[in-house]
């Protein structure tokens, strides 16, 4: 089994994503799109992973290689790949389906609960997971549901924060399980200007100290993961 990201910054790689993978015995491969890498055949792989960033769907101008991974992630759901996004990653799914992507009332950066909705309990995949759990989260967009898109997640701060499509096949979070303490550290270093006073922004030492979370998410990510693997293998 193959397993290909698409990387928009440098800080924001798989992470404990790519641990839960080499365990799961897939190959690993990655498109980086900041330095204009070429996207593979979508015959060639098996899983993509749209990983986050801090551009937004929209900045093709300033990011001219959106054009081209929209196009390529709308091809691996029609060659009903198994499509992850995550942050950046699940509001490209949303656009490249038909939905819409806008900036959300409030930003949400640092540890928040997440709830399923009712229609979680019909998915193959969303059903393995906790009612209601704590996730990371980094973002100031959301998006509507695009056609045929179920939402299988809230919070206080967001309506959408997750969506089923292809019958599992294809998923979007828009919070982060795959978050190590690294990958949290290079956000900060990254993104710190975002740590503004606000009702769901936490500030640095607020989200680091929180950091007892990680255990939580990683068995969250792993059940998600898995819920996947065996229902598509």
């Amino acid at each position: 089994m193959k397993l290909h990201t698409l990387q928009h910054v440098p800080f924001e790689g798989l992470a404990n994503l790519e641990k839960w993978a080499v365990k799961a015995g897939f190959s690993i491969s990655c498109t980086r799109l900041y330095d204009d890498a070429a996207l593979p055949r979508v015959a060639d792989i098996d899983w993509l992973v749209v990983m986050g960033g801090p551009m937004n769907i929209y900045e093709e101008d300033r990011y001219p290689w959106l054009a081209e991974e929209k196009k390529f992630i709308g091809e691996a759901i029609s060659e009903n790949k198994i499509v992850l996004g995550i942050c950046l990653g699940a509001q490209l799914i949303s656009d490249v389906l038909g939905g819409k992507v806008y900036r959300n009332g409030e930003k949400e950066i640092g540890w928040f609960p997440v709830s399923l909705t009712p229609e979680a309990a019909e998915s193959v995949v969303f059903s393995a997971l906790p009612p209601r759990f704590t996730a990371f989260h980094w973002h100031g967009d959301t998006f509507h549901l695009a056609p045929g898109a179920t939402r299988t997640a809230r919070s206080d701060a967001c309506a959408v924060q997750a969506f089923e499509a292809n019958g599992g096949r294809v998923v979007g979070l828009q919070f982060h399980l795959e978050s190590s303490a690294e990958s949290i550290r290079l956000l900060i270093d990254n993104c710190g200007d975002e740590l503004v006073p606000a009702p769901y922004i936490q500030r640095e030492a607020e989200i680091v100290s929180r950091e007892h979370y990680l255990g939580e998410i990683n068995t969250t990510m792993t059940t998600l993961l898995d819920a996947v693997k065996r229902s598509f293998a």
